[in-house]
């Protein structure tokens, strides 16, 4: 299960799990929602994959996941998803987040995407006394665009140019294909360093 209800996320997992795990099936939480009150990716994560185990005794993955921006020591980082506020309007984040930088140079845009995953294993679930947790991550870096181009993936995707595209033929990877992203994203990174943890599931 991923403790989530962002069916985009849900079914960008369902892809990059079904890459090297087709048996198994991605679900989403419908639990209630914990108040995701850490400082981190990592305790982010393990705060939201520790609600959905014990509230459904189902071992569970939860992401989180965000842009972090060089010249701005980081930030939006955990923030990303309210940093033009509560409501998590993705078209707020994101133009608020090139305002900030409208006077930034190209060679001084640099960011990376993070994705934390943590897989939190209810006791018993597997015949343990104890529940066991795993927090593996995965970056992802490239720099932002001047302008959002691209109407694929979700997020801060439209305005993020990963690294390693020859230079006459940089996209964003709102520009990308979903196979194209997930072959690469901070996701499918982090999860690939997870992967040999679920061979006992």
């Amino acid at each position: 299960m991923l403790a989530t209800h962002n069916p985009h996320k849900v079914e960008e997992f369902q892809a990059i799990v079904a890459a090297t795990r087709p048996d198994f099936e991605v679900i989403g939480y419908d639990g209630p929602e914990p108040v995701e009150d850490g400082v981190t990716f990592a305790e982010n994560a393990l705060i939201k994959a520790r609600a959905a185990a014990a509230h459904t005794g189902l071992p569970a993955l939860a992401d989180d996941s965000g842009i972090c921006v060089d010249v701005l020591g980081g930030a939006p980082g955990v923030f990303s998803a309210y940093w033009a506020g509560h409501a998590k309007e993705a078209a707020a984040n994101l133009n608020l987040l090139l305002d900030q930088l409208s006077d930034i140079r190209d060679p001084h845009r640099t960011a990376q995407f993070v994705s934390t995953i943590a897989l939190v294993i209810p006791a018993e679930s597997d015949g343990s006394d104890a529940a066991r947790e795993h927090v593996v991550q995965g970056v992802w870096p490239g720099r932002l665009a001047t302008a959002a181009s691209g109407t694929g993936g979700f997020g801060y995707d439209p305005v993020f140019v990963p690294d390693g595209q020859p230079a006459d033929a940089e996209r964003t990877v709102g520009e990308w294909t979903a196979d194209e992203k997930n072959a690469q994203s901070h996701r499918s990174r982090a999860f690939a360093a997870l992967a040999p943890l679920l061979a006992g599931l």
